[in-house]
């Protein structure tokens, strides 16, 4: 894992900012974070250049996460990209349709450091 190129995608610039923190206090190598507030803005980073992760939010408004995880399929530059959906939802239907999507994994808000790795590292052998 070397420098990696991370899109956080959520409505809470908050939340975005703690997503990025428990990443680096993960020992997860961070090159650059790119942030989206919904999933229209994330698909239109994701067109600008290819990510090696995608955490995203599963609730938000103008596009969730779900309907954001639909269109990255669509794009040639993502259909590989590791996706973990982020979720305070306590809905198991909600995160099984997010693995359905394609997700790669999930994290329940509220989460630490070690739940971020635990999650992440693995997805990411072969990373950069």
């Amino acid at each position: 894992m070397k420098g990696i190129r991370v899109l956080i995608v959520d409505d809470s610039a908050v939340m975005r900012k703690i997503v990025e923190r428990c990443l680096r206090q993960a020992g997860i190598d961070v090159k650059e974070v790119i942030e989206a507030a919904n999933g229209v803005e994330g698909l239109a980073a994701v067109q600008q250049g290819p990510m090696d992760l995608i955490l995203s939010d599963i609730n938000m408004p103008a596009m969730d996460g779900l309907e954001f995880l639909q269109g990255l399929r669509g794009l040639d530059n993502a259909k590989n990209t590791p996706v973990v959906m982020i979720t305070t939802e306590g809905s198991e239907s909600r995160v099984v349709e997010a693995l359905s999507a394609g997700a790669r994994g999930y994290i329940r808000k509220p989460f630490t450091p070690d739940q971020v790795k635990e999650r992440v590292s693995p997805l990411l052998d072969g990373a950069r």
